[in-house]
């Protein structure tokens, strides 16, 4: 299969065939075909280098939260080699437990850089963006 066209398939394909992907060899298969070998993933649990990175840390988060789904909180937002979309994380009962935002820099049609923001809830009830 063929690199994404577009930046929003880009980072839709992450969500759904990258990081709610249960099934290790269909999720590396994925991680081959959207991301640049040498890409870097940087979240509130560290910074990950390369596809093999990537993938644990993912299949870490996976087995963590077994009945949690992922799912697009709207459209992916573009400007040029940069995108971002937000998503929802949760059980069935509670889809959007955790909410949180990737921003992605694109460079010949792989994703070169994912940053994942995730929205906590603030002492007061609000949510605010964190880089964790």
């Amino acid at each position: 299969m063929s690199a994404p066209s577009t930046m929003g398939q880009l980072l839709n394909e992450n969500l759904t065939a990258v990081f709610a992907e249960r099934d290790p060899s269909r999720r590396m298969a994925a991680i081959e075909r959207l991301f640049d070998p040498e890409c870097a993933f940087c979240d509130p649990r560290g910074r990950h280098t390369g596809h093999t990175a990537l993938d644990q840390s993912v299949a870490a988060l996976l087995s963590e939260f077994p009945d949690y789904a992922f799912s697009a909180l709207g459209s992916a937002d573009i400007v040029q080699d940069c995108g971002r979309l937000n998503w929802a994380f949760g059980p069935p009962d509670d889809p959007q437990r955790i909410t949180g935002l990737d921003i992605v820099i694109v460079s010949r049609d792989r994703i070169t850089t994912l940053y994942t923001f995730l929205n906590t809830p603030a002492p007061d009830g609000t949510s605010q963006g964190t880089g964790l």
